[in-house]
């Protein structure tokens, strides 16, 4: 933490010279204290704008929210299913870590069961149910991996 010098005028009797007031001595010390601070508070500034540079990225990947609606259809008899789908991002992702989440609909001519996402890439991955329904609609939400 930073230690002000409060600096003091030297202050002189004009008509008997007599000193009143000694003031601050200008000292490497003093001098030294007053460039330690400057540096303190230009670090502090230097370190509080890649925080802000960080926290704006991060809402920025928050904010960024792709969304997809799609029906995955199924043909075959249960336990075999033939649903897999590719979804292709329309924001090609710089990494894998995004997440999706899953929400279901409408489905029919059975159970959904679980919904799995696969193959994730930069720019799509591929979704499935594992279930005896032959239609499943699900709105998928991609967060993240900007």
């Amino acid at each position: 933490m930073y230690n002000q010098t409060h600096w003091l005028d030297k202050v002189v009797d004009p008509d008997t010279g007599e000193v009143i007031q000694q003031g601050t001595p200008q000292s490497a010390g003093n001098f030294n204290n007053m460039e330690n601070g400057i540096q303190d508070g230009a670090i502090a500034e230097a370190q509080m704008m890649i925080y802000i540079k960080e926290l704006e990225h991060r809402l920025d990947n928050e904010a960024a929210v792709e969304e997809h609606t799609v029906t995955l259809t199924n043909n075959q008899k249960y336990p075999f299913n033939n649903s897999k789908t590719t979804i292709d991002l329309t924001k090609v992702r710089t990494d894998k870590t995004y997440v999706v989440d899953v929400e279901i609909t409408a489905h029919s001519g059975g159970e959904v069961g679980d919904i799995k996402i696969t193959d994730k890439l930069l720019n799509g991955f591929k979704v499935e149910f594992d279930g005896s329904a032959t239609s499943v609609t699900v709105t998928l939400r991609i967060k993240g991996g900007l």
